[in-house]
């Protein structure tokens, strides 16, 4: 060991220091280190021994930093700095971002494949923000997002298509098999509708049945796709939604096509969004890149 560091204080105690030299307290410092008030106290009376200085003037309810206290203090602020930025740059932080998508894109397929993501970025601290409410890239800080709409976007904006939006109708293979397939207006009769905000059943209907309207079945309307989704796995009735959010519970079979062929396009599709010139170009490029692959865009 060097003779220079032969010399220093102990670590402990000049990190008590540092503490009660913030708060001013041997109390606070002693919560901040998890240590007890009298060990806090015990550190900061050895340290002013070893350098026979007062470091502290030790009033009633709290402390006072003398004179060579005050620039004892200062100078080791910068020194617990210094190592603080060695010590990052040696190890970087994670890298942050912030994807705004809906609840339902959310649940449904962005969370199950969030294993794949971080293996493959362990590097990205990637927050989502699932909103029904449309975040900005600006006031909320978002650095990418998922949409639902068609172009032209705005010109600052990057847009790729993620996925078409084909809606297909779905149901409990139990609750199909118990009921029979509803081939028919009259069958249709026995199966209550999970409509979403979106209310596209009218539209599939009149593709499914054109010779007339079915019987006005029984009806139960939530405010989210992945709810009614949730309740047709749970055999409650007939769910319309996008064909890759069912793709997984139809691959497992969870969930049946109900009317084979069937499905109904709004003109609006998924597109994954944002700004050309990002806050952060490199994850932003990289979260992009794996939405657009595990699409099967890219």
């Amino acid at each position: 060991m060097s003779p220079a560091l032969r010399r220093l204080p102990p670590l402990n105690a000049l990190r008590a220091f540092d503490a009660a030299a913030r708060s001013l307290t041997f109390r606070q410092a002693a919560e901040e280190l998890g240590v007890t008030q009298g060990a806090v106290a015990q550190q900061v009376r050895a340290l002013e021994a070893q350098l026979g200085v007062r470091l502290f003037d030790r009033l009633p309810r709290t402390l006072a930093l003398t004179e060579a206290g005050r620039a004892y203090a200062a100078t080791l602020r910068r020194a617990f700095d210094l190592i603080a930025t060695a010590t990052a740059e040696l190890k970087p932080e994670p890298q942050h971002l912030t994807i705004s998508v809906t609840p339902s894109f959310a649940s449904r397929w962005l969370i199950p494949r969030l294993p794949a993501f971080t293996a493959l970025h362990p590097d990205i601290d990637l927050r989502i923000l699932a909103s029904d409410r449309v975040s900005t890239f600006q006031g909320d800080q978002v650095d990418l997002a998922v949409r639902y709409g068609h172009p032209p976007f705005a010109a600052g904006l990057q847009a790729d298509l993620l996925f078409d939006q084909a809606l297909v109708a779905v149901a409990s293979p139990l609750l199909l098999a118990r009921l029979g397939p509803p081939d028919t207006a009259a069958d249709l009769a026995r199966y209550p509708l999970l409509h979403d905000a979106h209310n596209v059943w009218p539209q599939m209907l009149d593709q499914v049945f054109p010779a007339g309207t079915p019987p006005a079945p029984h009806n139960i309307r939530f405010n989210q796709t992945a709810l009614a989704i949730e309740a047709a796995v749970a055999g409650q009735g007939l769910a319309l939604a996008s064909h890759f959010f069912v793709s997984d519970d139809l691959r497992d079979g969870r969930l049946s096509r109900v009317f084979p062929g069937a499905e109904v396009r709004t003109g609006s599709d998924f597109y994954v969004i944002s700004p050309r010139r990002p806050r952060h170009p490199t994850p932003v490029a990289a979260v992009r890149q794996w939405l657009l692959a595990a699409a099967g865009r890219a």
